[in-house]
């Protein structure tokens, strides 16, 4: 029985996972990178780190399946999306350290754009809003501030694009829609570049990955890298769009919801894009084969999730790993009238708000590590419910299941909060790896290793799904306080 690998490249660290036929996850390895800050507000990655990181773990699968005798039918790669990355065809190596999602450092750009009147341009053309969030002004900023030479050995992608590069030999530089469209440089009417975008930000097309499907084959291995010559690289997608797809949410209206760094909502709304609704983005979900339309997806991106948790670990010592804060957080009833709004990195759905930052109200003598703890695990089930309910107003079919998954989606306590806070059913995967599942679903369609998302839909598992209470006057007051926190950790930085 052949597998098929997934590279999955994250924000903090990357692992390889080998699916059999059965959408089984038989094996993986994982391998942390650093992050660094040199400035407040500023978060960088190296990204040979990142390629080392992901030559480890890919290695380490790879020989372990090679002892088994199972042959590796396709690789398929994910990663952590608007990040970008500027390297040399010359030396095969980084210009500069990559730009991290979580940067903050065009902020001000962003600002003075809009007052200029651009963001409907953007809103039109990409789906996306006016935040240092997207890749846009990270590009701009590299070929500006950063020194970036746009000369023609210049390379700009997102991370997938850096490592498809480096597990080709550099034969290919493309990336696929699900990636671009989170750039702000894409047209989702037209499926390539936008010229007018790129030139508002100075950005060489001809520095850009081809954008290719979501599912098929981009290029095959070289004899010099972490795993066997010609295995064939078949699938890429974004993160978030890679969970969506391996949550089997191949329909319009089926949601997910991933609890990674970051929170994000996914709805499946088909091959009709859709008009751009405030404070939600319009995004390409994925496209199945060259010959298929494009699948699009509304999406809320909550920026701190698991990232809350490292801050509780790393800087605060309140828990020493992320295990605990479950537990530590369900030995108590309640928070105790604490309440915590993770703006580390501003606001994302549905406020888009990069001056907010990181407020906690309620504090009294008696609060300890465990009302603190429950406040930041309350906080995720808050912060989804602000980005459910504004895609219900804004015409999205109301959700009658939430199928979760992430790093905190082991949490049964954050299960049950959040079917109270939405008053739906959550269901939470049977593995915890949707998102390099999702990868290799695409890179295994693409070969044919499965025949249809039918066949991919028999293949998903959940866990019993978790039902909301009764009676949910209790949720109602602890989410009015949640709004009045977020009012008051609004426009808390400035220039």
């Amino acid at each position: 029985m052949a597998v098929v690998l997934s590279l999955d490249a994250g924000t903090t660290s990357v692992r390889t996972v080998a699916v059999d036929e059965s959408g089984t996850v038989v094996d993986s390895a994982q391998q942390e990178f650093p992050q660094y800050f040199p400035r407040p507000g500023w978060v960088e990655h190296d990204a040979d780190e990142i390629w080392e990181a992901a030559s480890s773990t890919l290695s380490l699968v790879a020989r372990r399946q090679a002892e088994n005798g199972t042959p590796i039918a396709a690789l398929g790669i994910t990663n952590q999306r608007e990040t970008v990355v500027a390297w040399d065809v010359a030396t095969d190596r980084p210009r500069h350290r990559a730009i991290v999602w979580q940067d903050r450092r065009t902020a001000s750009r962003c600002k003075a754009l809009a007052s200029e009147g651009v963001l409907d341009e953007v809103r039109r053309t990409t789906g996306l809003v006016l935040d240092p969030y997207f890749s846009a002004t990270k590009f701009e900023w590299l070929l500006t501030e950063g020194a970036v030479v746009a000369d023609d050995n210049l390379r700009l992608g997102t991370v997938d694009a850096w490592l498809l590069w480096k597990l080709t030999g550099g034969a290919v530089h493309a990336t696929d829609p699900s990636n671009a469209s989170r750039t702000m440089l894409f047209d989702l009417r037209t499926g390539g570049w936008s010229p007018d975008l790129c030139g508002r930000f100075s950005v060489p097309i001809a520095a850009l990955p081809e954008i290719r499907s979501t599912s098929g084959r981009f290029g095959t291995t070289t004899n010099d890298g972490p795993i066997p010559a010609g295995v064939p690289v078949s699938g890429m997608a974004g993160d978030q769009q890679a969970a969506l797809f391996g949550q089997a949410c191949f329909t319009a209206g089926a949601a997910k919801n991933t609890y990674g760094t970051g929170s994000f909502v996914l709805i499946n709304l088909g091959p009709e894009l859709p008009t751009p609704v405030e404070g939600l983005l319009n995004t390409v979900a994925w496209q199945l084969g060259d010959a298929e339309s494009m699948t699009y997806a509304l999406e809320g991106s909550i920026f701190s999730t698991g990232a809350t948790v490292q801050w509780l670990r790393d800087e605060l010592g309140l828990i020493s790993e992320a295990a605990e804060l479950g537990p530590l957080a369900e030995s108590v009833e309640d928070s105790a009238g604490v309440v915590f709004v993770p703006a580390f990195a501003g606001l994302g759905s549905p406020w888009w708000d990069p001056w907010a930052r990181g407020t906690i109200i309620g504090l009294t003598r008696g609060t300890g590590r465990a009302e603190l703890a429950r406040a930041v695990v309350e906080a995720m089930a808050f912060q989804t419910r602000d980005v459910v309910e504004a895609m219900v107003e804004a015409g999205a079919q109301p959700l009658t299941e939430l199928k979760v998954d992430g790093g905190a989606a082991v949490m049964d306590l954050l299960l049950k909060l959040q079917a109270d806070q939405l008053g739906v059913p959550v269901t939470r995967s049977a593995t915890t790896e949707t998102t390099a599942l999702g990868a290799a679903f695409f890179a295994g369609l693409a070969e044919e290793l499965w025949s249809s998302t039918d066949e991919l839909a028999g293949l998903w598992r959940g866990d019993p799904a978790v039902e909301p209470a009764a009676d949910r006057r209790a949720a109602e007051v602890s989410y009015r306080r949640w709004l009045e926190a977020v009012e008051r950790s609004r426009g808390w930085a400035s220039d």
